[in-house]
């Protein structure tokens, strides 16, 4: 009899797992096929949207003309220099940002003392949390006129120059790289902790310095995380509007330091709200270059983690 029911429990345990498996199986597969309809639906929408007004203005109008008159008697759509300086904006903030988020976070998982780390890890975490408006807000008000100061420094004596009182492409480079220092951060800190200890023994035990393991020995092994949170730091970066909006002065320049600028975000946002007709439709395609933009960073930069790891395997 005991036999019997010890029986029935282990069969009755054994469909209730089986059960279980099956509808978590189903629930991933939902959220998968969810995700990747997501990812069509937005890549169809953005090509559906962005290319009439490509039959309309010549493609290469649009890309390399660098006059934009949207509202002009004869309107003009060219937005070479709003590529240009969102191409110079995020690789300088990338530039300035991924070297201070990596040795911050060599510095907390590394070297800092835990009462030290206690005090900046929150703090990183807390800059994740800002809303980006904060930011802009904040460069408003400390940043350009620091940058104001600056600029009637150095320009004090000029006759051509037009002044942007800080609003400029220096300012939207600050907050941008760091805006992207959470991210980075978070991401690199996490990949170096996971790094196996037994590396770290074996590289000091080898007559190595502590220095000397952590530059040669553990970002090398954690470089898959890093790169990682140099995708997503670009992303944040090239993706950005509002605090860029607030900051950058939204004048279409070249991508000089001391020049207001627009980056292909704020050109979107600071237009979209009265754009009609063909204005509207090159506002879509401003948005499927920067979607294409996202798109070839994430690949080639996938490419990248992809052939480093391949050569660590071999």
């Amino acid at each position: 009899m005991d036999d019997q029911k010890s029986k029935f429990s282990i069969l009755s345990a054994k469909g209730s797992r089986s059960a279980v498996e099956t509808t978590a199986q189903i629930i991933f597969t939902i959220c998968s096929v969810v995700a990747v309809v997501a990812v069509f639906s937005i890549t169809l929408y953005m090509i559906i949207s962005g290319t009439p007004a490509i039959f309309k203005v010549d493609l290469l109008d649009i890309l390399f003309a660098s006059v934009w008159a949207p509202t002009a008697a004869t309107p003009s759509y060219g937005i070479l220099y709003i590529i240009l300086t969102s191409i110079v904006g995020t690789t300088l903030a990338i530039l300035i940002g991924v070297p201070i988020g990596i040795l911050t976070a060599v510095f907390l998982a590394e070297a800092a003392p835990k009462k030290l780390a206690a005090v900046v890890k929150p703090a990183v975490e807390l800059l994740a949390g800002i809303p980006s408006v904060i930011y802009g807000l904040v460069g408003i008000l400390v940043l350009n006129p620091v940058m104001y100061k600056l600029e009637l420094f150095l320009f004090q004596n000029s006759k051509t120059h037009q002044f942007t009182g800080g609003a400029n492409l220096i300012s939207a480079v600050i907050v941008l790289a760091i805006m992207i220092l959470p991210t980075v951060i978070n991401i690199s800190e996490s990949a170096l902790k996971a790094v196996p200890q037994n590396l770290k023994s074996a590289s000091l035990a080898l007559g190595a310095s502590h220095i000397q393991t952590i530059f040669k020995v553990m970002i090398p092994a954690a470089k898959s995380g890093i790169i990682t949170a140099i995708v997503l730091g670009t992303g944040r970066a090239i993706g950005e509007a509002m605090a860029i909006t607030l900051v950058a002065g939204s004048s279409v320049n070249p991508p000089f330091p001391f020049n207001s600028v627009r980056f292909l975000t704020t050109a979107i946002v600071s237009e979209m709200g009265y754009a009609a007709d063909l204005h509207r439709q090159v506002l879509f395609t401003i948005g499927l270059v920067l979607f294409v933009f996202i798109m070839l960073i994430n690949v080639v930069l996938t490419r990248i983690l992809k052939k480093g790891i391949d050569d660590d395997a071999k």
